[in-house]
């Protein structure tokens, strides 16, 4: 079975089409901005494709109503729009990506694959914020998390390298990238993850401000006469690595900080400090840790990062030798020989996770409906 994986992103569609070993057989990563998918692009690279089995498609929100994957049909894609408002700025791009293939590929099925999915795991400790009852039941108030698909990989992948069943396994992953999370992972099942209702809770960020407090949101609407819109525009857009030095590059942030830039540095610090207390949030919600593992492009390239952060965590048994840290390519194990727990880098390979959730369910047997596009059987 032949999967097309297809991954929109904030500035681009990435398409992978994978054989039914998983090996990458063919690959393309297509610029597209919003929910502007060029049609042309999409077009002459699909057209020299061989035509996929199935199409395995990351949706990034799944409300409460899809806690794992699912074949699409005309019921569950009209599901799928109406979560709109509960991820304004990431459902269209994906829903865009979806109309865009399937115009190209009617014929082939369609899963819809959730980056939410992964949380829905969270006990109702972790998963409740303490706000009134009628907006929990009215508006779906609650944690639901993100970087799902990632977070499922890594913590898959990672107990592979380490030799383990996930039973057992208490492990906090890491993604960090232009959006960062972390998860608490037990027995291969998330217990609790630093984004919440929306993706812009949790650690700082490219251009995200991270967790602030809630009252210094209502301060700036009601004494500075913001509105939402602008008060939104900023913390999601204008914040984070941005804001404090300028750059929402990573790798520009380490560079001027080594060269004695004092915003840079604070930027480093302040990325560095949320990093490491989050870890330990995680690590208390998981009962202890067994491995800890860094995925996404600033987690698996940056040295420098997990340096930093694992210096503060010998308390937890985390220890990396420094030349396995400095020389990581790909998947690797970066601990001290003395570590009382392991930390390891995991490749971010997303496709693989909705190749396989893809895979399990067409095994399962679902087929779409013909005609009226109801409810799959």
């Amino acid at each position: 079975m032949q999967v097309l994986v297809v991954n929109a992103g904030s500035s681009s569609l990435k398409l992978r089409l994978l054989d039914d070993r998983d090996q990458v057989i063919e690959s393309a990563d297509l610029p597209a901005r919003d929910s502007d998918i060029n049609d042309r692009d999409l077009t002459r690279t699909l057209r020299d494709w061989p035509t996929p089995d199935v199409a395995g498609h990351r949706i990034v929100h799944g409300g409460t109503r899809f806690t794992g994957p699912v074949l699409v049909d005309r019921a569950v894609e009209n599901a799928l729009r109406e979560l709109t408002d509960l991820a304004p700025l990431h459902q269209p791009k994906s829903l865009a990506a979806f109309d865009a293939v399937r115009g190209l590929l009617p014929d082939v099925a369609a899963v819809a694959c959730f980056d939410t999915a992964f949380h829905a795991s969270l006990p109702a400790a972790a998963a409740t914020y303490a706000v009134p009852r009628e907006w929990q039941q009215r508006y779906g108030v609650r944690k639901y998390g993100f970087h799902g698909l990632s977070h499922a990989y890594c913590s898959r992948r990672a107990a592979q390298l380490l030799g383990r069943q996930p039973a057992g396994l208490r492990l906090v992953s890491c993604h960090l990238g232009a959006g960062a999370s972390l998860a608490a992972v037990v027995n291969g099942r998330s217990v609790d993850t630093t984004m919440g209702f929306t993706p812009l809770e949790g650690l700082v960020m490219a251009t995200r401000s991270g967790t602030v407090d809630p009252g210094l949101v209502l301060w700036l609407e009601q004494h500075e006469d913001l509105p939402p819109s602008a008060v939104a525009e900023a913390l999601e857009h204008r914040s984070g690595l941005l804001a404090l030095a300028g750059t929402a590059d990573m790798r520009e942030v380490q560079a001027r900080a080594a060269a004695g830039d004092e915003a840079a540095k604070l930027a480093f610090d302040v990325f560095i400090h949320r990093l490491v207390t989050g870890i330990g949030a995680m690590t208390a919600a998981a009962g202890g840790l067994d491995a800890l593992a860094f995925t996404g492009g600033i987690g698996e390239h940056s040295p420098v990062v997990r340096a930093a952060a694992t210096e503060r965590l010998g308390h937890l048994g985390i220890y990396i030798d420094a030349g396995h840290n400095d020389e990581a390519e790909d998947d690797a194990d970066i601990s001290h020989a003395q570590a009382r727990a392991r930390t390891l880098v995991v490749t971010a390979r997303e496709d693989l996770q909705i190749a396989q959730e893809t895979r399990r369910v067409i095994a399962a047997g679902t087929r779409p409906r013909t005609g009226d596009g109801g409810p799959g059987e």
